[in-house]
Order: structure tokens, then sequence, then C-alpha cells
């Protein structure tokens, strides 16, 4: 039995988005590099139907077994031709090194392959971010390439990988 639950996102979980889209140590291990307001999170959140089609993405919320919210899980990069999507995981500092991570990619991929009937899920992961790189390989993910300089950490590029599983 799962230690954890994955959840749509409800309007109670302002503040959680909101401390993680505005934490810039995480801006490095994804696409954003401008903070948000909690004005346009509130609208997200207002605006998402839960419907991977309809939105291009899904986003969900981790709990653990006394049902507290841990972190996010996101697909997002939706190519419904190819069947695939890019999975992306933040689990908030307090709760990590506790295995939430790895249950929550576990049921990502199960809910991927059962509901979504996916072939594939992906991650782009720098380089250097080792715990992230033994989380997805741990995971079932396989390195199937790295990208010189893909990521600009504001001072200099680096290099990234591309971890790939088929479900």
């Amino acid at each position: 039995m799962s230690r954890v639950t994955l959840r749509a996102m409800e309007p109670e979980d302002l503040d959680l988005l909101y401390r993680i889209e505005n934490d810039n140590s995480l801006w490095n291990v994804g696409i954003t590099n401008v903070p948000y307001s909690r004005y346009i999170l509130r609208d997200f959140i207002a605006s998402s139907t839960g419907d991977i089609y309809k939105d291009g993405q899904v986003r969900l919320i981790i709990e653990n077994s006394e049902r507290e919210v841990v972190g996010i899980a996101d697909l997002v990069n939706f190519d419904a031709r190819n069947c695939r999507a890019e999975v992306g995981i933040v689990i908030e500092c307090q709760h990590r090194r506790k295995g939430y991570a790895a249950e929550a990619l576990s049921l990502m991929a199960d809910y991927s392959r059962k509901v979504l009937h996916l072939h594939q899920l992906y991650a782009i992961v720098s380089k250097d971010n080792f715990a992230s790189i033994a989380l997805f390989s741990k995971a079932g993910y396989q390195v199937t390439a790295e990208m010189k300089d893909w990521l600009y950490t504001g001072k200099e590029y680096i290099s990234a990988q591309l971890l790939q599983m088929t479900l």
C-alpha cells in the first residue's frame, strides 16, 4: 500500500503552489524564471480542467498517509499523437528523503499507463542533480541522451540528461 496519494488541485492549495512556483532555488530545474502572482496562480487553479487533453498538462497534489500535502507532481508537454508527456515532481524540503517522491513517480506511471494510455514518460534533469537522477533511475527511467549546455543558470550553461521510461 502506498504511503502517498495523488489528487486534483483545490483552491486551498494556492499557498503551496505560490511557495513552489516562487522558490527561485527550483527555477534551475524547470523552465520557470519569473515569479508568479497569487492572482495568476488562483486563475490557473480555477481554469484547470484536470483533463490533459484539454489543458495539455495535469498537475496533481501529493499527500502522505496523514493527508498532509508534501509536494506536487506534473505531467506537462503532453503529446497526444506520440502518447508521451514530461513528468516533473517537487517535494517540499521538510518532506524530502522520506520516499514520497519515489512513490509519487510510481503512481504517476500507473496513472499514465492505465488512465491516460501513454506510451512514454520522460524527464529532463540537470547533469549535476544527482538526487533527481538517482530518483528517476530507481523508478525505472533510463538515461538515453545528454543535452549539452541545455540549461542556463543565469551564470553558465550546464548539460542535462534525458531520462525516459516506456510504460
